[in-house]
């Protein structure tokens, strides 16, 4: 514990002493003048506490309420939610289905952009868009507006590399390029660091058309303590998209998606229009941390001295009839 004003802990030393001092005194020259008058001073226990208790109570709120105006503080673990979120899109030719209203990207627009403006300052927000290929749209920042822009401003075409989508954010985070070794060789994880304040969250339908493995990519954000949530957009059922001149069949994986949320311990979330999809969003689960902060306790000292003071007034008006 620390002290702002640590010379008023003296003051209030000395006037407590002298509080005690002079209530002692007090009460010797009343015994004294009692004997004086041939009054025996009254000794039983039950008759003392009700004398002295109510003083006691007095003095004891002295030297706390004084503590209080040295306004002492404490570093105490503060839990708040905090760390670096990436929202990675799918913005693929697939996302242009309408089995989810006005479209699979839109809905996810608009339920990433709802999700962002739930987030406190603590928690910085980026955004990465993928296709074929995966492109960081925005660095992580805690300027939520310009993640919102990002967000908006994506547009569908190509085709799908969740692997590479992962790859891309985990490198985000980590602030180094990530890549999956060509050989099938298992990747070298000790320079990733470990970042568990970090989370990804990926928007997308699913529907996988190729690039780094899925699987083996989440498992590299799991060795770096970064969890993966994942947010289906689109229905069993599914739609159609043209591409080409070609009507082409899509429909939600919720497998994949699945097992990339579960590999590194996140959760999948599933909706099936824009409506459940912008709810399902609040259900996201960011990591609680803890941090430690100077908490000022001149509050609680205050609280606690002026109840002294108000049981003390009580107890020695309702016994004696006075305040003192």
């Amino acid at each position: 514990m620390s002290f702002d004003y640590p010379l008023v802990l003296g003051i209030a030393a000395v006037v407590t002493a002298l509080a005690i001092a002079g209530y002692v005194a007090v009460q010797k020259r009343r015994a004294a003048a009692l004997t004086a008058s041939g009054f025996a001073p009254v000794t039983s226990r039950r008759a003392s506490i009700r004398r002295h208790l109510p003083y006691a109570l007095l003095l004891a709120a002295v030297p706390i309420l004084i503590t209080g105006l040295a306004r002492p503080a404490a570093e105490l673990e503060v839990p708040r939610v905090a760390g670096t979120v990436l929202l990675v899109f799918d913005v693929s030719n697939s996302m242009k289905a309408t089995d989810v209203a006005p479209s699979r990207l839109a809905a996810a627009q608009e339920a990433a952009t709802g999700f962002v403006e739930d987030q406190p300052e603590s928690v910085d927000v980026g955004v990465v868009v993928f296709g074929d290929q995966a492109l960081l749209t925005q660095a992580p920042t805690d300027d939520h507006g310009l993640a919102e822009a990002a967000i908006r401003r994506a547009t569908a075409s190509g085709g799908t590399s969740i692997g590479q989508a992962i790859l891309v954010a985990l490198g985000t985070i980590t602030g180094k390029p990530v890549a999956l070794p060509a050989n099938g060789a298992s990747p070298d994880t000790k320079t990733l660091g470990y970042w568990p304040s970090a989370t990804i969250v990926l928007f997308s339908d699913g529907q996988d058309t190729g690039g780094p493995d899925t699987e083996a990519a989440a498992e590299l954000a799991a060795a770096a303590g970064v969890r993966i949530q994942t947010v289906g957009v689109g229905t069993a059922k599914g739609g159609t998209v043209e591409v080409d001149g070609y009507q082409l069949a899509t429909t939600l994986d919720e497998t994949l998606l699945t097992n990339v949320a579960h590999v590194t311990g996140g959760a999948y979330h599933q909706a099936g229009d824009a409506a459940a999809l912008a709810a399902t969003t609040k259900s996201i689960d960011l990591r609680l941390t803890s941090k430690k902060e100077p908490v000022e306790l001149t509050a609680p000292f205050a609280g606690a001295a002026l109840l002294l003071l108000a049981l003390g007034a009580f107890l020695g008006t309702r016994w004696h009839g006075r305040f003192i």
